[in-house]
């Protein structure tokens, strides 16, 4: 197993799943993610999200009424190591401009424009859609699982 390269300083931007590994603790993830909360934890990196996060990590919880995990993300989400950026107007003109240039849904398309517009230096993620994004730092979660 890889580890994730993790830059000295700077935004580094997660997606839904990142922050579901991380909560949840899948043991194949946990291991890769946990410098990563580490370095935010002693403010060398900020971790940043869009809003959207929230309404994409709680349904399964919801759905599924596991209270336990709902609370989990909820203080998840309120951390001061985690950083949610709003869907401001400039976010969805950038989203809709990366829409028309790539395969991107609505949904990743606002997580992209969130990372680009606020200047990350990483995007950590499983989905490998975010390869196509210009300028994008993209790293993928299972290419560090497999030697």
């Amino acid at each position: 197993m890889g580890s994730l390269t993790l830059p000295s300083s700077g935004r580094v931007y997660i997606d839904s799943m990142t922050l579901i590994y991380t909560v949840e603790q899948f043991a194949q993830y946990w291991p890769l993610l946990q410098p990563l909360w580490a370095a935010a934890a002693a403010g060398s990196i900020e971790v940043i999200s869009s809003e959207l996060i929230i309404t994409e990590v709680l349904v399964a919880p919801l759905r599924s009424g596991n209270r336990t995990i709902e609370a989990a993300f909820d203080q998840a989400l309120q951390s001061p190591t985690l950083h949610l950026h709003p869907i401001t107007q400039p976010v969805l003109r950038e989203a809709a401009r990366l829409r028309a240039v790539t395969r991107l849904r609505t949904p990743d398309a606002l997580h992209a424009a969130t990372a680009l517009l606020a200047g990350c230096v990483l995007f950590v993620t499983n989905d490998k859609g975010f390869r196509g994004v210009p300028g994008l730092p993209v790293v993928i979660l299972d290419d560090l699982l497999t030697p």
